[in-house]
């Protein structure tokens, strides 16, 4: 039975336990200092040394901010906010927040992390205890009130306007580079320059997460039904930002989340890399 929902009037950060019936990973195989990483479309094994990652911890659980804050953002950014009830969703709301928690059981946590499209910063509550810094870069959100926002709940944020393609930060300035359901919307030719620029701003070692929607039927229909058609969004597949990251990065491992019910197959791919 789906965990019953936070309630309209609370003040609290929402913890919602994730229910893992019917939402499964594909994992790849791998050791905490030296990865053993097999490519999901390929099969072929590589030995890789990374960093330690975060395999024997809890999972994560999605800290869903609380209905209140989100009222004066509203008018700045409906569409994003608009998003946010998907996550309280029965079924839908179950796919929407573990394709986070999985992109979060990778962050590895550090000094700095930097979210690129981060909206009105949905993660920001869990990378806050994992980041001494949370930065943040997106295309047209409102820094200023979704800061204000955060800073309300007691979240310090640093966050500005601007392009994955084109990022104003220093060269190694990051641990961690977080990008959730962002690459599928650029085109394939501009995947290169981006995961270029994401190297370019992490520290040596230092890793990159994302996750992708994988275009099914399924995943069409469900896209269908929250008002959108997802081609005429999404330019490239998960094959084409697997590829493009491995061209600049380390595979640590790709994972798979599959629909609910499961008979639809895999819906998401999350995938983490690091800095060689």
């Amino acid at each position: 039975m789906e965990q019953k929902q936070e309630q309209d009037n609370d003040d609290d950060l929402a913890v919602l336990t994730p229910e893992f019936v019917g939402v499964s990973v594909s994992v790849t195989a791998s050791e905490p200092n030296h990865a053993k990483v097999t490519a999901c479309d390929t099969g072929v094994a590589s030995d890789t040394p990374v960093r330690a990652v975060r395999r024997n911890r809890t999972p994560s659980i999605l800290r869903l901010l609380p209905k209140r804050v989100l009222q004066d953002v509203n008018r700045l950014d409906a569409v994003n906010t608009a998003l946010m009830r998907f996550y309280r969703w029965p079924i839908v709301g179950r796919m929407y927040r573990r394709r986070v928690e999985m992109c979060l059981d990778e962050c590895t946590g550090g000094q700095r992390i930097l979210e690129v499209g981060f909206g009105v910063g949905l993660t920001f509550p869990n990378l806050t205890e994992e980041y001494d810094e949370i930065h943040g870069v997106d295309l047209d959100a409102n820094v200023h009130e979704v800061a204000a926002m955060h800073r309300s709940l007691g979240i310090a944020t640093h966050l500005e306007n601007g392009n994955v393609l084109d990022l104003r930060f220093r060269d190694g300035a990051f641990d961690t580079v977080l990008l959730i359901s962002i690459l599928e919307h650029l085109r394939p030719e501009e995947l290169s320059r981006a995961f270029a620029e994401i190297k370019r701003v992490l520290k040596p070692g230092g890793q990159v997460v994302y996750g992708v929607p994988i275009e099914r039927p399924f995943m069409v229909l469900m896209f269908r039904m929250l008002g959108w058609d997802c081609r005429k969004l999404h330019f490239s597949t998960e094959h084409d930002v697997r590829s493009a990251a491995r061209a600049e990065l380390t595979e640590v491992r790709v994972e798979q989340m599959q629909s609910y019910p499961p008979i639809f197959g895999a819906v998401y791919e999350v995938g983490h890399f690091v800095s060689r």
